[in-house]
């Protein structure tokens, strides 16, 4: 296969999740395309290195993790905040259930902002990006188990968080 086609077939599809990933960081979506673009053009222009890499999709992962975080540091901000990440669409649904569901949602929203960094950025990306375990453990470079587990705190923290929350009151 040559090269045009080993990008278009590899590389290419994955350009939605190095946005969500490039914009969960940067928090702004021109900075997120930019870190996008940026990151394509330097995959492109390191073909001829592509067999060293086991995983070419892992890699570009990374490298667009890392452009992100180089983005955000050089304009002196903090991590991406994390609204609009959990607007979901209300059909179907009665104006109670939506008021519910959007009071669950901020709480949730609030309860993550309080977890560790690591923990905060993998349940991010399993339970809102949808990556999968594979998946975020190569984005942030970490062994697997180590996703598993940090995922699995994160969300019994947060559990536990909003049943003492629905037993006495709001968290504001």
């Amino acid at each position: 296969m040559n090269y045009l086609q080993h990008f278009k077939t590899e590389i290419l599809p994955m350009k939605e999740k190095c946005f969500r990933v490039a914009n969960r960081i940067t928090g702004d979506v021109s900075e997120a395309e930019d870190v996008v673009q940026e990151v394509f053009i330097k995959v492109w222009n390191l073909r001829d290195s592509w067999s060293n890499y086991t995983n070419l999709q892992g890699w570009t992962m990374q490298m667009t993790k890392n452009k992100a975080i180089d983005k955000t540091r050089s304009k002196h901000k903090k991590t991406a905040s994390l609204d609009g990440v959990y607007d979901m669409p209300q059909t179907g649904k009665s104006p109670e259930q939506a008021a519910v569901l959007s009071d669950t949602m901020q709480q949730i929203k609030k309860l993550m902002s309080m977890l560790p960094e690591k923990q905060r950025q993998i349940m991010q990306l399993r339970d809102f990006d949808e990556f999968t375990y594979k998946e975020i453990a190569d984005l942030l470079n970490i062994p697997m188990n180590h996703v598993k587990v940090n995922l699995s705190r994160a969300r019994k923290t947060i559990r536990q968080a909003l049943i003492e929350i629905s037993s006495i009151g709001d968290l504001n």
